[in-house]
């Protein structure tokens, strides 16, 4: 896949965080921002164990604005064991930055010939359920461990009577 970033990437999703307790990092972002977090919800597809890397996963989550039109995802993985695994999407502390994409597959492809570290290596998976559904995403992990998200919106309508 060859392409300018432009081709590539479309705009910052959003940035997520893996946070210990979804209520008390809300008590935080909601105090110093002064409203209510956008949306909150607990996030518990199919599809999001084969994004994550967490079969059967639970994640309570909450989208928070902030300015200038960033969205924060705070992410709380229901998992038993919250001990710092090296590399792992669930810890604490973890942090991803999410960004749309034209072409998830085509990012996702680059992203890999580039040094990134697929966490699931089928590729970029479809959102089945919620707002997202028909979305196509994928994580990686690129330098430091960092973890980079691809969004590709789902089809509009008229598109999807198409394909």
């Amino acid at each position: 896949m060859t392409g300018s970033p432009a081709e590539i990437v479309t705009r910052t999703h959003h940035v997520g965080m893996s946070v210990a307790d979804l209520d008390d990092a809300l008590r935080f972002w909601e105090g110093f921002l002064g409203r209510p977090a956008r949306w909150r919800t607990r996030l518990d597809k199919p599809y999001l164990g084969r994004h994550v890397g967490y079969p059967g996963v639970q994640i309570d989550a909450a989208f928070v604005d902030l300015p200038g039109g960033v969205v924060l995802e705070l992410l709380d993985y229901q998992v038993a064991d919250k001990a710092r695994i090296a590399d792992a999407t669930a810890n604490p502390g973890n942090v991803h930055l999410c960004l749309a994409v034209a072409d998830c597959s085509a990012a996702w492809e680059k992203a890999v010939a580039l040094g990134a570290r697929p966490i699931v290596p089928e590729g970029p998976v479809e959102v089945s359920h919620g707002p997202n559904a028909g979305a196509r995403v994928a994580y990686l992990r690129i330098h430091d461990g960092i973890t980079l998200e691809f969004y590709q919106p789902a089809p509009a309508p008229a598109e999807k009577a198409v394909a």
